[in-house]
């Protein structure tokens, strides 16, 4: 007979789930005498061991997919930022120093000053950086390029993101959730949703919300903020975006002002019928299990619920899982529609707003549809960044995909009016981008140079940084 654990029998479980936590690996302290965040997995591996196990269970998501491959409209959607070199779809936790690393987006550094990224471009990949804020302080974390830190964050995201692992409580088995970057702290205030006065689910909810969140870089820092001064919808993020004027590019092509969405997955929980009804990341993404011996834990193979449909979805669905995956996949084919639907509007203005610029337009001209051109792809970009919002909130996604594309017609009705008063009354030409490399080389971009400059920095720097870590971590 299967057993199901409810909420309250999963909140009993967690408390009794001492799992031989006779150990604090977070025992050692620097020579203040201050507790070291721990950022090594591996110093929990004896006292969680199904915990640890799962865990690194995340590395079998071996392979890489490469989105822009699949999906050669987004070259140009992302020209002139980091995103149309190459976009990887995501792996496990495991892999998030290295993929990191090995990104094009991160270029290939030769020293703690090159570089085309921030330093901020760690802040969700490793306990490191929770470690590092925790001894520097946030401005002796930001501070500077991505490669000045690259020694020091070297473990990929663990323990020590989620959980207060130098408290008694986690030694004894309980969960001790916190919330480790303090940037994250200041945003959930301000939704109202301080971490210490939430309940134990919506706790649950916020430490995943640290990283899966849409997020932007500000100030001569580039420190991580939030943009949910006035909430979280995609709506009330764009009128913050556009009144402190913030863009993340300009677009090589159109010039307009650009927005790129992170993985909004939080805020698109949230509005979704799973976030209304208080169902969880943990819940679908984290269940409650038993080992062999009969022992309850949470699974920290992080990935789909499908996978472990008996303890994730049927706890709440009734139906069985073939017939609940055929409605995921109807919904996900849906979303993908509209994705594709509003791309293609959207790469038609990118090229229309070069005409108009070359047949002479002016900036006073230009800016409505800019303005619409950039509004459009924020919210295409919102809906398809926000990792699988075809399950989280199917509504919402195809709500918002339907304003991109509105969005996107309006900016080609008016550009396509401009280009009239300038004489060009023919349809402007898309050059031929059906392949990334043919999307990549319509704009110009050196992919042999960028190539040859990762395979060089992971060849010479990156070791460097791996042996510099193993020193220091000797030490603790």
């Amino acid at each position: 007979m299967r057993i199901k654990w409810t909420r309250n029998t999963a909140a009993v479980a967690a408390l009794l789930s001492a799992l031989c936590l006779s150990t604090n690996a977070n025992a050692a302290t620097e020579d203040s005498g201050k507790t070291r965040i721990e950022p090594r997995n591996s110093q929990f591996a004896q006292s969680h061991i199904e915990q640890y196990k799962t865990w690194e269970a995340t590395k079998e998501s071996e392979e890489i997919d490469d989105a822009l491959a699949g999906d050669p409209n987004m070259v140009i959607m992302w020209a002139g930022y980091g995103f149309s070199k190459d976009y990887n779809k995501a792996r496990g936790h495991f892999y998030a120093i290295t993929d990191v690393r090995q990104t094009l987006r991160t270029g290939g550094p030769k020293d703690a000053k090159s570089g085309p990224m921030p330093m901020a471009c760690w802040s969700c990949k490793s306990p490191d950086v929770a470690r590092v804020i925790d001894e520097r302080g946030e401005d002796g974390y930001f501070e500077g390029k991505w490669a000045r830190l690259g020694a020091e964050i070297n473990n990929p995201i663990g323990c020590s993101d989620c959980h207060n692992t130098a408290s008694e409580d986690f030694a004894q088995g309980k969960p001790a959730l916190t919330l480790t970057r303090p940037y994250v702290d200041r945003a959930m205030e301000t939704i109202g949703m301080k971490f210490e006065d939430q309940s134990r689910f919506d706790q649950q909810a916020q430490v995943c919300g640290q990283c899966h969140v849409e997020y932007y870089f500000t100030g001569p820092k580039k420190s991580v903020k939030f943009p949910w001064d006035k909430g979280t919808t995609v709506d009330e993020m764009e009128v913050y975006y556009d009144e402190i004027e913030f863009k993340d590019w300009t677009h090589k092509v159109s010039k307009a002002p650009m927005l790129k969405a992170q993985h909004p997955g939080y805020e698109t929980w949230r509005e979704g019928i799973h976030g209304k009804n208080n169902v969880t990341c943990i819940d679908c993404h984290m269940p409650k299990v038993q080992n062999e011996d009969g022992k309850v834990f949470t699974d920290h193979k992080i990935g789909n619920p499908f996978d472990r449909f008996e303890d994730t979805c049927a706890q709440c669905h009734t139906q069985d899982k073939e017939t609940l995956k055929s409605v995921v996949d109807s919904r996900k084919a849906s979303v993908q529609e509209m994705k594709l639907r509003a791309e293609k509007q959207i790469v038609a203005a990118h090229f229309e707003a070069k005409a108009a610029w070359d047949a002479g337009a002016t900036e006073e001209e230009m800016k409505p549809i800019l303005m619409d051109i950039r509004h459009a792809q924020w919210r295409w970009d919102y809906a398809i960044a926000s990792h699988g919002v075809h399950m989280h909130a199917p509504e919402v996604a195809l709500r918002v995909l339907g304003t991109a594309l509105d969005k996107a017609t309006d900016a080609r009705t008016k550009v396509v009016r401009l280009l009239a008063t300038k004489g060009i009354m023919e349809e402007i030409q898309i050059p031929d981008i059906s392949t990334k490399e043919k999307a990549q080389q319509a704009l110009g971009m050196d992919m042999d140079k960028m190539n040859a400059d990762k395979a060089e920095f992971l060849k010479t720097v990156a070791p460097e940084w791996n042996k510099q870590a193993e020193v220091r971590e000797a030490s603790y």
